[in-house]
């Protein structure tokens, strides 16, 4: 049986040197889309996350080469474009629409987060009457709509009349994006296609990391089309996507930090991988004796995800119902789950604002003879004094716990490998192992229980 070809899609855009917008951010959408992703460089442009600084346009017969070789030889499922910077760019990419025939994304990128014109003036009327006739969608944010269609824009009724504006000018679809239109609680975008207005709802996140946006959503709807989806189920794929990238955005630079177009692939990839450590490291503490380490009120373990992806409980992964007693040994009555703890993920939410690479914990009993067993392993110890807790914070449900964490990684000027507390009225005392990872904890535990011996 013949293998099934792999979508292709291309940019047609110019180059981003601090990598968080055009061709760079598209072929990284691309590429967790699901489709190989091709290139047609208009402009070579020296900019970061402050401004664009210099702009070199390619020359033309090399743009028009680059479109017709990959279609010779790969084949363009799909394009999008971006950065087309001049009036005889603009005229060559329609010719070539209309010479292959392939669905074609418009991005009307006309200025940067920074305010730098990416699109001459005088080429403003070639988009119009020249490129907007060929395009399957095109993907204005509400600045741009203005200038497509005419019309000034300060609601949602005004989007729906720019968007049914600039579909008189060709394009099968027009997305009149709402993200800039702050007024509204969500980032609604308004559709107009085949006569019709559909709305794409998203929640506005409050983030400087937006650089890239534009690119990542038009190219992420170029590589729905490229896998043959059709138009509103590319918009609607392409809008979570983007919701994604916006919400996990990147924050690096001075500026505007680009959003990131892998949080659609890598945070299902690490919540596989947190997963299968914590599996693992069950495993390693249900295969011994261990369970004269268990607290009355039952034992957790959890790992959290990355960082930049760990923003509430829901991103730990723990075991629902805790681990059980079984004799001398412990037993998960179900495998890991993210959102199975909450004390537990708490203390690893805390010592992650202090040092990122320590994801994992696990709660055991309190003894003296435990802690000394830690501290003849040369595992760092260090402890808090519930007594001490100030009256604002044990007013606030959920906070005990992370102040504690905190006091205890101040007093011993790192991050620990124990921390312990005494406990208080309705508190049981508590020991926590820290590690890096689930399995790193489970190697501690059982050291400890192997220190203890009989």
């Amino acid at each position: 049986m013949k293998a099934k070809r792999i979508p292709v899609a291309m940019t047609i855009a110019g180059s981003d040197s601090g990598g968080g917008a055009g061709i760079e951010a598209d072929l990284k959408t691309f590429s967790v889309m699901g489709v190989h992703g091709t290139v047609a460089l208009t402009a070579i442009t020296a900019q970061n996350t402050v401004g664009v600084f210099a702009i070199q346009d390619v020359e033309l017969s090399i743009v028009e080469k680059q479109i017709d070789v990959v279609f010779e030889d790969i084949g363009i499922d799909a394009a999008k474009t971006g950065m087309l910077h001049r009036k005889e760019v603009i005229e060559l990419v329609a010719k070539k629409v209309r010479e292959y025939g392939f669905p074609l994304v418009v991005d009307p990128v006309m200025v940067a987060k920074s305010g730098a014109r990416l699109l001459k003036p005088e080429a403003e009327e070639s988009v119009k009457k020249t490129l907007l006739p060929v395009a399957t969608v095109v993907t204005p944010n509400i600045f741009e709509a203005e200038v497509l269609s005419g019309l000034k824009i300060s609601k949602l009724d005004d989007m729906q009349a720019a968007a049914e504006r600039i579909a008189e000018l060709g394009p099968r679809a027009v997305v009149v994006k709402g993200g800039h239109l702050e007024k509204n609680k969500e980032a609604v975008d308004i559709v107009y296609s085949g006569g019709e207005f559909h709305e794409l709802h998203g929640s506005r996140i409050d983030t400087r990391n937006t650089h890239g946006t534009g690119c990542s959503f038009s190219a992420a709807i170029a590589a729905g089309l490229a896998k043959g989806k059709n138009i509103m189920e590319a918009l609607e794929e392409a809008k979570k996507f983007i919701q994604l990238a916006i919400e996990y955005g990147l924050n690096i630079g001075k500026g505007h930090g680009p959003v990131n177009p892998t949080a659609w692939m890598e945070r299902d990839a690490e919540k596989y991988r947190v997963i299968e450590n914590l599996s693992k490291a069950v495993k390693m503490l249900e295969s011994s004796e261990i369970a004269k380490l268990i607290p009355e009120v039952g034992s957790n373990i959890v790992m959290a995800l990355p960082k930049r992806y760990a923003n509430s409980v829901s991103d730990v992964a723990g075991i629902p119902g805790r681990l059980i007693k079984l004799g001398d040994r412990i037993l998960a009555i179900r495998g890991p789950e993210f959102g199975a703890s909450s004390h537990v993920a708490r203390v690893v939410l805390k010592v992650m604002e202090y040092e990122e690479e320590w994801r994992a914990a696990m709660n055991i009993k309190y003894s003296s003879e435990i802690v000394e067993a830690c501290k003849s392993l040369k595992l760092t110890v260090s402890s808090f004094d519930r007594r001490k807790e100030p009256e604002e914070v044990k007013a606030k449900e959920g906070e005990s716990l992370p102040w504690g964490v905190g006091k205890a990684i101040e007093n011993a000027g790192k991050i620990p490998d124990v921390i312990y507390d005494l406990g208080d009225v309705g508190k049981e005392p508590m020991v926590r192992i820290l590690g890096r990872n689930a399995v790193e904890v489970a190697t501690k535990v059982l050291m400890i229980a192997s220190e203890l011996g009989d």
